[in-house]
């Protein structure tokens, strides 16, 4: 990764935690509540944008493979997003597990890879850890809302209660939280360099958000403006290495119509859900259920073009 990128970012990761601390701090003081549509409409703005390259991607992809046709890579990104959902629907308790395994995964992986060299097996595992901060922190302060939202993706099933009950009682999910520090201290401490302290303004941003606000708005805060706005970054040094500007402005132009059909399908199904669903039920269904669709193609498309870029 380039300086400009780890200096954007570590500039990014200060603004963010001063940013988290001071709208707690309102949030707290003044008794305010965000409504989840503004939520939603954060996430299909600011969020969902991140990935709305996705497209120049693939095209890159096909071309490794030799493959001319670019619809095979629209076809095939929609297909896997649609198992997902089919997946959660039919069998919604272990969807969601391995979609929290691979999300933390990825948050970690993303918030950090611009600033470790080593691609090692521990360094992946230390990812993971890393990443997991954003599923245990809703669990440790707000756990009985938590297990609502669990209950409203369609997860009924006793054993996977039973296990969260005999997580909490035990303090797992604080030793947890005990591991993902440490992982952030190792990732630290390989090969040191002073711009690495980000990892802890990241770590005690998202503590804090958690600390104070609702599961949902922590983590649509989080979402959108540390781990959306990180991404969206590298992808417009990509676009324009000598202007950061007219990065972002090409960077725009070009997520703008994947953008605005994601947002599309959204609204439809929101429509369709609201009939069964009050508004914040369904609201947190396409939400989750639906980022969950996006993000396994998300991810496989970043590691097949990795590994064989290599």
């Amino acid at each position: 990764m380039s300086n400009k990128i780890k200096k954007i970012n570590l500039i990014h990761s200060f603004i963010f935690f001063f940013f988290a601390n001071i709208f707690c701090f309102s949030m707290f003081k003044f008794n305010l509540i965000i409504p989840s549509i503004l939520c939603f409409l954060l996430i299909l703005i600011v969020g969902v944008s991140h990935g709305s390259l996705d497209h120049l991607k693939g095209i890159k992809l096909l071309k490794l493979f030799n493959i001319k046709s670019t619809y095979i890579f629209y076809i095939t990104y929609i297909i896997i997003s649609a198992v997902v959902v089919v997946t959660w629907i039919l069998l919604p308790s272990i969807t969601l597990i391995v979609f929290l395994i691979i999300a933390s995964y990825h948050f970690g992986k993303e918030d950090t890879h611009f600033l470790i060299n080593n691609r090692s097996y521990l360094t992946q595992l230390l990812y993971f850890f890393k990443g997991f901060l954003i599923i245990l922190a809703p669990l440790t302060f707000h756990f009985q809302e938590t297990i609502s939202i669990f209950k409203l993706l369609l997860i009924d099933n006793e054993v996977f209660y039973l296990s969260l009950d005999f997580i909490e009682k035990n303090n797992i999910i604080q030793k947890g939280i005990v591991i993902s520090f440490l992982s952030s201290v190792i990732l630290l401490l390989k090969n040191f360099e002073k711009k690495k302290f980000l990892i802890f303004f990241d770590y005690f941003s998202i503590l804090t958000l958690n600390l104070y606000l609702t599961p949902l708005i922590a983590f649509t805060i989080y979402f959108c403006f540390l781990h959306s706005i990180r991404h969206s970054i590298s992808l417009a040094i990509d676009l324009d290495p000598d202007s950061v500007v007219n990065g972002f402005r090409l960077f725009v132009k070009k997520a703008l119509p994947l953008t605005i059909l994601t947002a599309v399908f959204s609204f439809i199904a929101l429509y369709l859900l609201s009939y069964s669903n009050n508004l914040d039920g369904a609201i947190l269904k396409i939400i989750f259920i639906g980022l969950a669709s996006l993000t396994f193609p998300h991810i496989l498309l970043e590691y097949f073009l990795e590994k064989n870029e290599k």
